[in-house]
């Protein structure tokens, strides 16, 4: 604790202050940083690294903007074209795994004696022993074959490796290791390692693999629930797919089946929504047993008997929670109803647009005659909380580390729609030179693209009352957050760019030649890459999961300036790009990607302002 004295207006003017620096060592750099702070944002500000958070509460009144001739009126202008994500709305069910029982194998893969089984599930043989007997034989064939082979770890790249253990209870540690020990690359975030490694461990064999069984009606957005957690795991890590038994009998069965295929005493149409649900159910086993570990079972599974007889098929091969989805708001039904009919391939060929709405509403009449609520094993239930006015999210026997992931992303999923934009900071000091990290100012240019950005966001989102933006804790996030008036400001240091360490404020050229081994190892493998001291790709991941679920929460725009490696990391999870892509895509500066959140999923839309004038600036 001390006093510092401060001129203000060329010396006119003289301000003490008491600065208190909780960090051990300060920086005449971190200093004029705060320094800064202060006077851009008219309250006392930490001292970079102290916190994780900070909040500007934007006490600005949201008068007209001063830099809103930068822009022309018109915003499409600016518009560009999207490399990585289209921006037509696209039916969720049609971007699920492909059923390659069906299509490796004609019209069906099973046999007379299934189709005699599932015949008997429908006339009530709850226990399905013989059904699970048989499929034994027909998806359990080289099951064995794997599970004598040694325990091994498989690195899934963000430290929640997948165990298997061997047929013989005990087991020596020198038996397995990490394939990224083997390759050289430290796994990310320990603790979120020792976690999922604890689970699988010790936990039940089966738990090692887990099985979401989606339960509800139509249009209660169980496809856009489990697309959404599809996401979410494939971003973290996890082997993930999504299997929608609607996309099975739409190939087995064509898309022209009216209501009364979906009648509870129609015994066909029963018999064959069970077929091409125990079709799909083969499919994902099979996944797992060649070394998937989270499978999304999409369909209404809305009778006991169906639900009994999916857990008859897992038995001894994974853990299933049913996630069942209820929804007692009358507009959002309607508005889920035509939106159904509107995009789904059921109707596609259906001309009258409110006969096809009869027609689903009819069909929706037939499953709540027969549908019986979840009461068995391990389940969510989702209540009422796609209408975004509350709801309530209910668990029984839930325990594990994967598991409670899922409860905690689910409490803060829901269908409001609104738009996030995301952008780099304006071209800084560092990027003119070519040079990696820092804590530089900005340009000419970066300055004139904050004044254009600011204008932006202002007829963007001048209807938009609870809009805030986002940047990091570094300065030329800041600053380009600086001529925008009216909103709160939000630092997060989750969102500074990735930790160079001791290639910080270095430029590519001289880390190739003065740390060659360094350049060649980040050349072969930028995912999992860590700089010395510092981070890599998949560390970055891992610490802007918070970030992740703010954004879901969020029910109101959200603007946020970030660096190339973060927002790379943030668009890969809502374009739902593989990890391997993550280092390669492209976010270009003075851009602004805006992705549409809602209803119909994520669609995205690019507006450019303006070029980067020198060639080094996108690095």
């Amino acid at each position: 604790m001390g006093n510092a004295l401060f001129k203000l207006n060329e010396g006119k003017e003289v301000l003490e202050c008491k600065v208190q620096v909780e960090t051990e060592m300060l920086s005449p750099i971190d200093l004029a940083a705060s320094w800064r702070a202060h006077q851009e944002y008219f309250q006392p500000s930490r001292v970079r690294g102290t916190h994780d958070v900070t909040i500007n509460p934007g006490l600005e009144g949201r008068a007209k903007n001063g830099f809103a001739s930068g822009l022309e009126l018109d915003l499409d202008k600016y518009v560009v074209p999207t490399p990585n994500m289209g921006s037509g709305v696209v039916y969720a069910a049609s971007l699920t795994e492909n059923p390659r029982s069906l299509l490796q194998t004609g019209s069906s893969s099973n046999n007379d004696t299934t189709k005699d089984i599932l015949h008997n599930s429908t006339k009530g043989d709850s226990s399905l022993n013989h059904y699970v007997n048989t499929m034994k034989s027909t998806i359990g064939g080289h099951a064995s074959s794997l599970e004598e082979q040694r325990a091994m770890f498989v690195d899934r790249g963000v430290g929640s490796p997948n165990f298997a253990r061997p047929t013989m209870e005990t087991f020596s540690m020198s038996n397995f290791k990490l394939d990224s020990e083997s390759k050289g690359m430290p796994a990310a975030e320990g603790a979120v390692a020792a976690a999922a490694v604890a689970d699988q461990m010790y936990g039940p064999k089966e738990d090692r693999k887990l099985a979401i069984v989606l339960v509800g009606l139509p249009a209660r957005g169980k496809t856009f629930t489990a697309a959404k957690l599809t996401r979410y795991l494939r971003w973290l890590g996890h082997e993930t797919k999504h299997f929608n038994v609607g996309k099975y009998r739409r190939l087995k069965h064509g898309t022209n089946q009216t209501a009364d295929f979906f009648r509870g005493d129609n015994r066909e149409g029963v018999e064959a929504r069970n077929e091409v649900a125990a079709l799909a159910m083969e499919d994902m086993l099979s996944w797992m047993q060649e070394g998937g570990q989270v499978g999304i079972f999409d369909a209404t599974n809305s009778t006991r008997i169906r639900r009994n007889m999916l857990m008859k098929m897992a038995e001894g091969k994974c853990k299933i929670i049913f996630l069942e989805t209820l929804c007692n708001d009358q507009d959002v039904l309607e508005r889920n109803i035509r939106l159904k009919v509107q995009q789904s391939p059921d109707y596609a060929e259906q001309t009258d647009f409110e006969a096809g709405v009869q027609d689903f509403k009819e069909r929706l009449t037939y499953y709540e005659k027969v549908y019986e609520p979840v009461e068995e094993g391990s389940y969510i239930k989702m209540i009422d909380m796609v209408s975004g006015k509350g709801g309530q999210l209910k668990i029984n026997d839930i325990s594990g580390y994967l598991p409670g992931r899922i409860v905690f992303f689910l409490v803060n999923c829901h269908l409001t729609p609104r738009p996030i934009l995301l952008t780099r900071h304006g071209e800084s000091m560092d990027n003119v030179r070519g040079r990696i990290g820092g804590d530089s100012s900005l340009s000419e240019a970066g300055e004139l693209y904050s004044r254009k950005l600011a204008s932006f966001v202002e007829k963007r989102l001048k209807s938009e009352r609870t809009a805030s933006i986002w940047t990091s804790t570094l300065q030329r996030t800041i600053l380009t957050a600086h001529p925008i008036i009216g909103f709160p400001k939000i630092q997060w240091r989750a969102l500074d760019e990735i930790n160079a360490g001791v290639c910080d404020g270095m430029t590519y050229d001289e880390i190739k030649k003065s740390k060659p081994e360094e350049y060649e190892s980040r050349r072969k493998d930028k995912l999992r890459y860590r700089y010395p001291r510092g981070e890599s790709y998949l560390d970055v991941i891992q610490r802007l999961e918070p970030v992740i679920i703010e954004l879901e929460r969020q029910r109101a725009p959200v603007v946020v300036i970030a660096h190339q490696a973060v927002l790379r990391a943030l668009y890969a999870y809502f374009a739902d790009k593989p990890l391997e892509e993550v280092p390669n895509i492209e976010i270009p500066l003075h851009t602004i990607i805006e992705i549409q959140m809602g209803v119909a999923g994520v669609q995205e839309k690019r507006y450019k302002l303006m070029d980067a004038i020198h060639p080094t600036a996108g690095l």
